[in-house]
This record gives C-alpha cells, sequence and structure tokens, in this order.
C-alpha cells in the first residue's frame, strides 16, 4: 500500500516537478493521483514501497529545507532592494484600492446585518 509523500494543495508547479525529480534521481518509486473534478481531493504524490518511507520523508525534509531557505533568502534580498511590498505598503500607494476596500467590506456588513435592521 503506497504512502502519501506529498499533498499538491498550494504546490507550486517548479515544486511538484523537482519533488518528482528528486525521487527519480534516488530510484523511489512513486505514483501520482489527479486532483478530483469538483477539487474535493487535490491529488498527491504517493510512495509505493513502504520499506524506503524514511528514505524519501529525510530527501523531501532536506529537499523543503533547502527551499525554504532559498525563498527566505529571495525574499530579505527584495527586502534590501525594496521590493518586498506589504498589504498595508499596497494601501498606503494605492488609496483607491483602500476605499475600494472599505467600501466592499460595508457592503458585506450591510446584506449580513440588513435582516436584523429590519425588525
Amino acid at each position: 500500500m503506497g504512502h502519501l509523500l506529498l499533498n499538491l494543495r498550494n504546490v507550486p508547479e517548479d515544486e511538484y516537478e523537482e519533488v518528482k525529480t528528486l525521487l527519480e534521481e534516488h530510484d523511489l518509486p512513486y505514483y501520482e493521483t489527479e486532483p478530483s473534478r469538483w477539487m474535493v481531493s487535490f491529488g498527491g504524490i504517493w510512495l509505493e514501497d513502504a520499506a524506503r518511507l524514511e528514505e524519501a520523508e529525510q530527501l523531501l525534509a532536506a529537499y523543503q529545507a533547502e527551499r525554504a531557505e532559498q525563498a527566505r533568502a529571495a525574499h530579505e534580498d527584495a527586502l534590501a532592494r525594496g521590493e518586498a511590498e506589504t498589504s498595508g505598503q499596497r494601501y498606503r500607494h494605492n488609496p483607491l484600492a483602500f476605499i475600494g476596500a472599505l467600501i466592499g467590506i460595508g457592503v458585506i456588513l450591510y446584506l449580513a446585518l440588513m435582516p436584523f435592521l429590519t425588525l
């Protein structure tokens, strides 16, 4: 019986391809399941040989740690160059987006509270 190595929910395409390549390089037999039609299941990468589960999990953990370090370094580099933007900065530089967000929140609150206001 297979063992789920990677749930494909919110997994970028490049990470998906790199994990498959990593498993193939280490001769770890795997199979993939496709996402369901209504997205109840997002698919996954499954290890066929449960006897090699520990080896596969160690490889995957090392890969994910390296990927996290690369993402952290890229983010710090973007911060140093002033290219990283937080949501507060986005609204500060674009007041129309902020006003639009406030109007949207107001409409949602009105629709949610309207039945109680007409009592």
